[in-house]
C-alpha cells in the first residue's frame, strides 16, 4: 500500500499565499475561478502525479466561484482535505467538491463585508487618518501594517480551521456524512442567494396607470408653509403624519406589483436567466442583452 500523501504546511501556506490574489482574473462569466485555481495549484501537484489527475484537478476548480475574497480561506482548507482525502483514495466526486464550495461560499460572503469592508477597515482608516491629520507619517503606516496582519492572520487561522474541519468530514464517508453536510450546503447557500434576489435585482416599469387629484387637507401646501428652516421641519411633520408631497397622487405600473407581490418581476428575471443557463446560453449573451433591453425599456419609457 503506498504511503498517504500530506499536505505539509509549507503546502498549505503556499495556497493561502496564492490565495490573496483570488480576484486576479476575476471575469464576468465564472468569476474567481481563476484566482481560486491558481491558489490550488501548488495543492494540485503535490498530490496528483499524473499529467491526466492533474489536468482533471484543474479544470474541477475552474468551475464557477465567488464570495468575499477573505473568507474564501475556510472553502479553501475544506477543499484541501477533500482534494487530500481524494488523492488518497477516498470516493470524493467533483459534485462533492463543488458543492461544499458553492454551498460555503453563499453564507461567507454576507459575513466578509459587513466584518471587513464595514468595520474593521473604517475603525483603521479612521486611527490612520488621525495620525495623518497631525503630520505624523505613522498614520498610513499603521493602517497598512494592522490591515494586512489582520486580513493575513485571518486568512491562514481560517484556512487551516477549515482544512481540519474538511478531515473530520471525510472520515465518515461510509456513514454519507460528506453527503449530508454537502446536501445542507447547498440548501443554505441557494437559500441565501434566493433572499438576495429582491435586494440586487431591480425592476421598475414606468407607465402611468392613474393620476388621481387629492382634496384639500390630504397634501402639502407648500405656499402656506413658513420661510426657511420652520417650513422644513412643518413640512417633514406633515409628511410624516400622512400627508403626499403633491396635490396629485400618481399610481405606475410597478406600484400595483408591488402591491400585487413585492418583488415578483425580479424574481421571474433571476429565474429566466438560470433557464437560459441550463440551455448553455453564455453568461456574457446574457449580460449583453439586459443592457440592450434596459436601454430600450428606458428610450420607450417603459423601464
Amino acid at each position: 500500500m503506498a504511503d498517504k500523501i500530506t499536505l505539509s504546511k509549507k503546502d498549505r501556506l503556499s495556497v493561502a499565499w496564492r490565495s490573496t490574489f483570488l480576484q486576479g482574473s476575476w471575469n464576468y462569466e465564472r468569476m474567481q475561478n481563476g484566482g481560486w485555481c491558481y491558489a490550488m495549484i501548488p495543492a494540485i501537484k503535490k498530490l496528483y502525479k499524473t499529467q491526466e489527475d492533474r489536468v482533471a484537478a484543474l479544470k474541477r476548480h475552474l468551475e464557477f466561484f465567488n464570495t468575499h475574497p477573505y473568507v474564501a480561506a475556510p472553502v479553501v482548507g475544506v477543499t484541501l482535505a477533500l482534494e487530500e482525502e481524494r488523492a488518497n483514495g477516498a470516493e470524493v466526486d467533483d459534485a462533492a467538491i463543488q458543492g461544499v464550495k458553492i454551498g460555503m461560499m453563499g453564507p461567507l460572503a454576507g459575513v466578509g463585508d459587513p466584518v471587513f469592508w464595514f468595520t474593521v477597515r473604517p475603525i483603521l482608516g479612521a486611527l490612520g487618518a488621525s495620525l495623518a491629520l497631525t503630520g505624523n507619517i505613522l498614520g498610513p503606516i499603521l493602517f497598512f501594517v494592522l490591515w494586512n496582519v489582520i486580513r493575513w492572520g485571518f486568512i491562514w487561522y481560517t484556512q487551516e480551521f477549515g482544512y481540519k474541519a474538511g478531515s473530520a468530514i471525510t472520515e465518515d464517508l461510509s456513514g454519507g456524512l460528506l453527503q449530508k453536510v454537502t446536501k445542507g450546503a447547498s440548501i443554505l447557500g441557494m437559500f441565501i442567494l434566493g433572499s438576495l434576489v429582491q435586494r440586487w435585482v431591480s425592476i421598475s416599469f414606468q407607465p402611468v396607470v392613474s393620476k388621481v387629484q387629492l382634496s384639500d387637507g390630504a397634501f402639502i401646501d407648500w405656499a402656506k408653509l413658513p420661510e426657511g428652516a420652520k417650513g422644513l421641519e412643518a413640512a417633514f411633520n406633515q409628511y410624516a403624519s400622512g400627508l403626499s408631497l403633491s396635490a396629485t397622487k400618481v399610481t405606475t405600473l410597478q406600484n400595483n406589483l408591488d402591491s400585487l407581490i413585492p418583488g415578483l418581476v425580479p424574481l421571474l428575471l433571476t429565474l429566466f436567466c438560470m433557464w437560459l443557463l441550463k440551455k448553455n446560453v453564455s453568461p456574457i449573451v446574457i449580460i449583453l442583452a439586459l443592457f440592450i433591453v434596459g436601454i430600450a425599456g428606458h428610450v420607450v419609457g417603459l423601464l
